[in-house]
């Protein structure tokens, strides 16, 4: 990877004066905003409170595997490493659903061209946007940094070492917060008047437990497949790995979780929700696996604006964290990678103009992104099992087809193009919309039709008959 650095200019042709950028906060959306400024040339500071990942061990039960799509492929084409993280992914081409019987059923996510999305390692994501930062001369890293205070307005920030309890002092001319969820950094800009909050922990969690290999080092189903057992009001998800292992979250509502005290209680809930997934599991690895850590929340997090000024800015999760079910929680917090690049090269160096145009044209779009993966865990325990769902979905694909350019299903718009994610909601809203008058006029015409039929049948019964079959075909 070249790390040269060229005289940069803004779009009005003036020059564009190198920045020295503090970035709280060394995950994934952190690791991968140092490269894109560092290769703008500018100098960065890349500060991490946890020890380096490339040497910690994986934490067991917090990971949640990564779906990267669209989004995120695209902020990682543009720092060079979208095809080193291709090449380590697993694609997977639709949902497979697993009934109470074991029996499975393909939901492909694109039945027309055959786009996937694909299951890649946290850890092994990390590792190399952490490697290719390295490189750069003009990205500093900085590990077991904990943010203690911080000024904001003027860009001074103090870090602690959990360990050694010395204390570090950075002074910068833009402070941007990658700090997840619980971030420290959003935690100074909450402080401001007037500043909108909301934080909403939803009544499901969430338990990872773990399908090994086969006995041969295979994998254990059909691999390139995001797999799912739809119970109504909960469900489990299985992604594949590079091991041959997979992933497997068990989502549900915290109650049910705590009805489940015992071995026996464990064994008899799967045998009646999931049967099939205990010898996939192993019977000693379920019980091991599920009462090895407690089951852990998930939060909806929306806010703005983002920026304080032209100081200090957070993006990711820091910003709009989600709930996990459309796979977006990365491929958005990458995203903002994306637009916030955009618009340096636009305003070159003034971040004050830089900013504030993030803040005001990207809070609409995170906030759209939440609601849609609420919405997707709905569809997901709940909706994929239904005939309405199916056949929505079989009638966007044909749409899909005949009309490429104009009818694209939400989750194509979701995962498979860069459309606005507020403009994604407005199009499902349109074709809904669509939909429905589609569904009256035929609806009309039924009705229509089956009046002049009622004059061709002799007896009351009969005519009682037709009219029960029109109306359970409009409800449907």
């Amino acid at each position: 990877m070249s790390t040269k650095q060229y005289p940069r200019t803004n779009t009005n042709g003036l020059p564009a004066e190198n920045l020295n950028v503090a970035v709280v906060g060394g995950g994934l959306v952190g690791s991968l905003l140092a490269l894109h400024l560092g290769k703008k040339g500018h100098e960065v500071d890349l500060f991490e409170y946890r020890e380096d990942i490339r040497t910690a061990e994986l934490v067991v039960g917090r990971s949640i595997n990564l779906a990267l799509s669209a989004r995120g492929r695209k902020a990682l084409a543009e720092v060079g490493l979208e095809e080193a993280l291709l090449s380590h992914g697993i694609p997977m081409r639709g949902r497979m659903l697993h009934d109470l019987k074991g029996n499975c059923k393909v939901v492909p996510y694109d039945a027309n061209t055959n786009q996937c999305i694909y299951s890649v390692g946290r850890k092994h994501l990390n590792e190399v946007l952490l490697n290719a930062a390295e490189k750069y001369p003009n990205i500093h890293l900085h590990f077991n940094h904990k943010l203690q205070q911080a000024n904001l307005d003027e860009g001074s920030l103090r870090f602690v070492d959990p360990l050694t309890k010395e204390t570090t002092e950075k002074q910068a001319d833009l402070i941007v917060g990658c700090d997840g969820a619980y971030s420290a950094v959003r935690k100074e800009v909450i402080k401001r008047p007037g500043y909108d909050f909301s934080q909403t922990y939803i009544e499901h969690g969430y338990l990872e437990l773990c399908i090994p290999p086969t006995k041969d080092g295979q994998f254990a189903m059909p691999h390139n497949y995001l797999h799912i057992w739809p119970r109504g009001k909960f469900m489990m998800i299985a992604l594949p790995n590079q091991d041959r292992t997979w992933t497997v979250t068990l989502f549900m509502p915290f109650t049910n979780f705590y009805s489940i005290k015992c071995e026996s209680d464990l064994l008899a809930f799967f045998r009646q929700h999931f049967p099939d997934a205990i010898d996939l599991i192993g019977r000693e690895r379920l019980i091991k696996d599920f009462f090895k850590i407690a089951p852990q929340t998930l939060v909806m997090i929306k806010c703005k604006p983002y920026n304080v000024g032209g100081k200090a800015l957070i993006i990711g999760d820091a910003a709009h964290a989600m709930v996990p079910f459309y796979g977006q929680g990365m491929n958005a917090g990458f995203e903002d990678c994306t637009v916030l690049s955009q618009l340096f090269n636009k305003h070159g160096s003034d971040v004050d103009q830089i900013l504030k145009e993030f803040s005001e044209t990207r809070w609409e779009d995170a906030h759209a992104i939440c609601d849609l993966a609420m919405y997707n865990y709905i569809e997901m325990r709940d909706l994929v099992t239904k005939r309405s769902y199916l056949l929505r979905k079989k009638l966007d694909e044909l749409l899909f087809w005949l009309m490429p350019n104009t009818w694209v299903p939400l989750y194509n718009s979701v995962s498979f193009s860069h459309m606005r994610y507020s403009k994604c909601i407005a199009n499902r809203k349109w074709q809904d919309k669509i939909l429905t008058r589609v569904l009256y006029c035929s609806s009309v015409a039924a009705v229509g039709a089956a009046g002049i039929f009622a004059y061709r049948f002799s007896s009351t019964a009969q005519f009682e008959q037709l009219s029960s079959a029109v109306l359970k075909w409009i409800k449907f």
